[in-house]
């Protein structure tokens, strides 16, 4: 009776443990409006990899999104916009690194007629 007693406290001992040890899973879609080609897709995709926690990145250029999944613990969605930007490419709110930019292929930089829109000031 005490050795099924113990393997069942052992077994409930293992499992409690188990479950505390899951890692939090979190999946965030950030709007990455100047992705353009395949070119800016591979680059944001391969940048994002190296990422501490992220676990799949998918950029869709016709819909202009990024969707990422990543453990909670290690990263979190304001690093992950940081990360797209620093790629040289806006995300949601966070602007493009400047000299990240200045450093893409032609085809991946914004329209002349959107950077025309973008810096004027409303009067």
């Amino acid at each position: 009776m005490k050795a099924i007693k113990l393997t069942l406290l052992s077994l409930f001992g293992l499992v409690t443990l188990s479950f505390a040890q899951q890692k939090v899973v979190d999946k965030v879609v950030i709007k990455t409006l100047t992705v353009q080609c395949d070119q800016c897709k591979e680059k944001i995709e391969s940048y994002l990899k190296r990422e501490p926690g992220i676990s799949t990145v998918k950029v869709d250029y016709k819909r202009k999104t990024t969707t990422v999944t990543y453990l909670t613990d290690r990263n979190n969605i304001e690093q992950i916009k940081t990360a797209i930007a620093n790629a040289g490419y806006d995300a949601d709110d966070v602007t493009a690194d400047e000299e990240a930019y200045k450093k893409l292929p032609k085809c991946c930089k914004k329209p002349a007629s959107t950077i025309s829109t973008i810096n004027k000031e409303p009067k």
